[in-house]
């Protein structure tokens, strides 16, 4: 399916609130996920800075993690990306991802 062309944004505004660029966001290739740069990248494809497809080719991400990523700041904030609280909220993103792309998939036909 193709997506409409929509113009990308010059800034979004980032997990701390102040504006973010594409000049901001993490290098590509980034292999070090800390919480801040994460939250970035979300907080990036949110605003339309970036799209999912770039976001994912630019930092090698499947679309499940990023939705991980997302899932876990939706549900939990920012606390929801530390490493050690993915165990915890691991099985709830499992069965919302299960869920969420079930849903897209309806919504698809």
């Amino acid at each position: 399916m193709i997506e409409p062309h929509r113009p990308r944004a010059k800034y979004v505004i980032g997990p701390d609130g102040s504006p973010l660029t594409i000049a901001d966001l993490p290098a590509p290739g980034t292999k070090r996920w800390v919480i801040r740069r994460k939250a970035q990248v979300v907080a990036a494809v949110r605003g339309g800075l970036l799209s999912l497809e770039e976001a994912c080719n630019r930092y090698t991400l499947t679309v499940e993690e990023f939705l991980a990523w997302q899932y876990a700041i939706d549900r939990n904030g920012l606390a929801g990306l530390r490493t050690t609280r993915i165990q915890q909220y691991r099985h709830a993103a499992s069965r919302w991802l299960q869920e969420y792309l079930g849903s897209r998939d309806q919504n698809d036909r």
